[in-house]
């Protein structure tokens, strides 16, 4: 069999008593929306790769466009995204405009589903 077939029961019963419990605790289909579109956002290694810049340190669009070898207008794009979704925030400092992490949890989620991937392998 292989690892990844679902196995389905033999015959049909519903579990009316945890079916009602288990529904009264789902999310409303707003909240579930706005959880999909925030992981959507981590859905893109270039977003993933800056947000891994802003786990070391605080920097503007010239050095994370230093730092992966691409171009300001596509480091500015992501970030647009990525701000969006309020993953980082932006502070300016004369004519630079500094970008890190919003807060811990940015770090807390990349950082779990790293340590999950790590454990599958």
């Amino acid at each position: 069999m292989d690892r990844f077939e679902i196995e389905c029961c033999e015959l049909t019963q519903v579990h009316d008593d945890l079916v009602e419990e288990v529904r009264a605790k789902l999310p409303d289909e707003e909240e579930l929306f706005d959880l999909a579109e925030l992981f959507k956002t981590f859905g893109d290694s270039t977003r993933m790769k800056i947000l891994f810049v802003l786990f070391e340190h605080e920097v503007c669009v010239c050095d994370i466009a230093q730092i992966l070898g691409m171009t300001q207008s596509a480091i500015s794009h992501q970030l647009r995204i990525i701000k969006q979704a309020r993953l980082v925030k932006a502070r300016r400092d004369g004519k630079t405009i500094f970008y890190s992490l919003a807060d811990d949890h940015v770090k807390e989620i990349i950082g779990m589903a790293k340590e999950h991937l790590e454990e599958e392998r």
